[in-house]
């Protein structure tokens, strides 16, 4: 309706205003909307249906009745196209299904009461999947484990280990059907080949859900490739009349009638309430499509920078009821804020084995025909035993036998009337033949291909020696998981997928404060700690058994004990008693990472007791590797280790012990030669290659300087050492006792010198002396000499002048004559 003319009289004067200014239009179409044009302008009387209600909201509430009744009846006529279009893979898992043989078959083929066994060939193999892979995935402490993200911090190690303790606490005791669901799920995913599990936040049980959903609840379009990229994903819900009310009245779907429920089963529903064995005749529940779909909705384009429309389709989920086709509720399938619109993932899809299409394969499509062959000879078998053992024939008319009508009892004998002739001309049995040898080797044969193929089959333990290596055992447990190894291995990953969005929807609804007190750290960094790790499952990918990690360890601990310095081997045995599923092992086996600083005597009696040791930065290195040393140099514990048979493996924990002192030690000299602190392990990470080169040259001067100072002391030291060597002592004292015995001769030497100085001495004294005497001899001889000379001569001369002078006196004395 257009208003052009004004409602009231024109006041005077207005003739004289311009005629030039715009009439005024209001222009309602919509009741919710009105606007108001002015020339080219226009005023919204009420705000346009993009931003009329909260992000979260149900579209389907500001959206026409007609638009949605047109986009209801196209959604699901695409939902029978995607139905219409897997056709055969329906029909392919509805006849799995009943070679599952989870119910008796009443045969009247070839006769009333024929054999209706299944060989269990394709049960066994569910229900071992199942009972293993729930053994490995979701064990009594909880399903979930944590690894930090980015830089391994004592903060994000608390963190981790709250993470860890508060998803399990969820999955174990809160979500009280995630067990149930699981379990579910681990026993379709063998059978059909595909189970998904959807994860989502129920308001009204104000938590986390993650549910099972069969494979034929998801239904794709073809050529579909993943969940995550297919352009339609319809999820096939069924909900009773009251569950409906309940969603309506909290306003989750609107409220608008939709009649009674339409009685719709499909063969898959038919077939599995058979194999239950209930009568599924009609279903009162009514059939929603809750479809992820991309759409162009009018009125919520996609616009860009400039406020154009881009046409793209955007993610929304649309929920229709299937038998009116009215559409219950539409929503937004992005993160608010995201400008890029990302689908927001609510499916995880689990595959037993990836086929060529969207649904894996599963032990139907694998070793289907395996059980379908093996159920058909075994009930020939019994069925050709049957008629061995209680044959038919002919027999004569007039034979009559009393109590024909009931079989004959072991050890009774009845009256026969008998027309003519024996009972034997009157009975003739027909040819039954004994089950046939040929038939049972042939079945033997199917049975053991087929367990083979679906890895069911048990290993022959007897032909295993005793005494094989551990790497030809674990050779065999390879070969023979290999298969189950790698669904395994795919089931792990997809759980992955499945606790990230656990993770998500935890950390976003979770409040600040836990509900209970966590053993690390306080209770209020609750939505921190999701932000610092990621989430994944205990499993182990790489092995799908416990007796295969069992071996793995072995394995290991085998290689350990060839060189125990390269093992951490109490994180070994804590590892290996966690998988034996061993509670509390940390209290068994403590590792270095629960060990505190103690004094150097409290360590030598954790060594002693074979118990992990640790040496930490800020402790006297020096007087730690002092007191350990004269412990394992002392002669009494040296003897009483003497009969350990652990002695060996105790003192290369000492000596490794010893070393990672010494390693501090060297560290915090280098430190104080550098005179600054080197960086730590995790800042390693995050140095620079320009301040790691310029760390490195001052190290280099450091470790030089320290080099020359320990080498001068090392040959002090030993200088001291071979001082207080026994032997060098002994051979010092020797040397003293013959430098003694050296002194000794030569003072003697010296003395005897001396003495025959003095000899010689005394001797020249003598001799001079005796010259002397001689010369005074020779003087005195010489003087007695020239005395007597001069004596004698005196005489001689007196003796002469006496002759003389009686010479002349007798001259002179006259002569008597007559004498001559």
């Amino acid at each position: 309706m257009a208003i052009s003319k004004g409602l009231y009289a024109a006041p005077q004067g207005l003739d004289l205003i311009d005629n030039t200014v715009p009439e005024i239009e209001i222009e309602i179409e919509d009741p919710e909307s009105v606007s108001i044009g002015i020339g080219g302008l226009e005023i919204d009387l009420l705000p346009a249906n993009d931003s009329a209600e909260e992000f979260d909201e149900n579209l389907a509430e500001y959206m026409d009745e007609n638009a949605l009744d047109a986009l209801g009846s196209e959604l699901v006529s695409d939902f029978e196209k995607d139905q219409r279009d897997r056709k055969e893979w329906v029909q392919t898992y509805v006849d799995g299904l009943k070679l599952l043989g989870l119910k008796y078959e009443e045969r009247t083929e070839p006769w009333l009461g024929a054999c209706g066994v299944f060989h269990p060939m394709l049960t066994e193999s569910v229900v071992r999947f199942q009972a293993e892979g729930i053994m490995e995935t979701f064990p009594a402490a909880g399903p979930v484990k944590t690894q930090i993200i980015g830089k391994d911090t004592p903060e994000k190690e608390e963190a981790a280990l709250r993470v860890q303790a508060d998803m399990n606490y969820q999955l174990t005791d809160v979500m009280t059907e995630y067990r149930p669901e699981h379990e579910k799920m681990l026993w379709s995913l063998p059978i059909a080949g595909s189970a998904f599990k959807k994860v989502y936040y129920d308001p009204s049980k104000g938590r986390q859900m993650a549910v099972f959903i069969g494979a034929e609840d998801i239904v794709v379009p073809y050529g579909a490739k993943d969940i995550e990229s297919a352009e339609r994903v319809t999820h096939v819900m069924r909900k009773t009349e009251n569950e409906l009310i309940r969603l309506q009245q909290a306003e989750f779907y609107r409220d608008i009638e939709l009649g009674e429920p339409s009685v719709e089963l499909d063969d898959i529903e038919q077939q599995k309430a058979k194999e239950d064995g209930m009568s599924a005749i009609q279903d009162d529940r009514y059939r929603m499509l809750e479809m992820h779909v991309d759409l162009d909705l009018k009125g919520y384009e996609d616009k860009d920078k400039k406020g154009e429309m881009t046409g793209i389709a955007l993610p929304y989920v649309v929920t229709v009821e299937k038998g009116t086709g009215k559409i219950l509720a539409i929503r937004r399938n992005w993160y608010e804020g995201d400008r890029l619109h990302m689908k927001r993932q609510h499916f995880v899809h689990y595959q037993y084995i990836p086929g060529f299409g969207f649904y894996g394969y599963g032990l139907i499509h694998l070793i289907g025909g395996y059980a379908k062959s093996a159920t058909m000879i075994i009930r020939q078998l019994v069925d050709a035993g049957t008629l061995s053992n209680l044959p038919g024939g002919l027999k004569s008319r007039g034979l009559r036998i009393k109590g024909d009508d009931t079989p004959i009892q072991p050890g009774e004998f009845r009256d026969v009337d008998v027309p003519s002739g024996s009972i034997r001309d009157n009975i003739l049995p027909l040819p039954y033949k004994e089950p046939s040898q040929v038939l049972f080797a042939l079945f033997q044969n199917i049975v053991q291909e087929g367990r083979a193929f679906a890895s069911s089959g048990d290993l022959n333990v007897s032909d295993m020696s005793a005494n094989a290596p551990v790497g030809t055992t674990l050779a065999l447990l390879e070969r023979t998981l290999k298969v189950m190894g790698a669904v395994q291995s795919r089931m792990h990953f997809t759980m992955k997928q499945e606790f990230k969005l656990l993770k998500t929807i935890i950390a976003d609804y979770t409040p600040e404060e836990y509900e209970y007190e966590p053993e690390e750290g306080t209770a209020r960094a609750k939505k921190a700690d999701y932000d610092n790790v990621t989430v994944i499952p205990v499993s182990d990918p790489n092995a799908s058994t416990m007796a295969q990690k069992v071996v793995q360890y072995q394995a290991v601990l085998q290689l350990a004990q060839t060189a125990p310095q390269l093992y951490n081997m109490p994180l070994l045995h804590r590892q290996m008693i966690e998988v034996l599923g061993i509670k509390n092992a940390n209290k068994l086996i403590p590792t270095e990472e629960d060990e505190t600083p103690i004094d150097p005597v409290s360590e030598n009696q954790q060594a002693l007791i074979n118990k992990p040791i640790k040496a930490f930065m800020e402790q006297n290195h020096q007087a730690h590797i002092q007191v350990h040393m004269l412990a394992m140099q002392d002669p009494k514990i040296a003897q009483l280790m003497a009969q350990n048979p652990q002695a060996q493996m105790i003192q290369a924990s000492m000596m490794a012990h010893i070393n990672e002192h010494l390693g501090f030690e060297y560290r915090r000299q280098i430190q104080e030669a550098m005179g600054l602190p080197l960086p730590t392990e995790d800042q390693n990470k995050t140095v620079s290659p320009e301040l790691a080169n310029q760390i490195a040259q001052m190290a280099a001067q450091a470790a030089q300087q320290m080099f020359q100072k320990n080498t001068a002391e090392a040959q002090q030291q030993a200088a001291q050492q071979q001082m207080q060597d026994p032997v060098v002592q002994m051979q010092q004292q020797e040397l003293q006792i013959k430098q003694g015995e050296l002194q000794l001769k030569q003072q003697k030497m010296q003395i005897d010198a001396a003495s025959k100085a003095d000899q010689l001495r005394i001797e020249e004294s003598r001799i001079e002396s005796q010259k002397e005497i001689a010369a005074m001899q020779v003087a005195a001889t010489a003087a007695a000499t020239k005395d007597k000379l001069e004596r004698q001569q005196e005489l001689e001369g007196l003796r002469i002048g006496a002759d003389i002078a009686k010479s002349k006196a007798m001259m002179n004395r006259p002569r008597t004559p007559g004498r001559n």
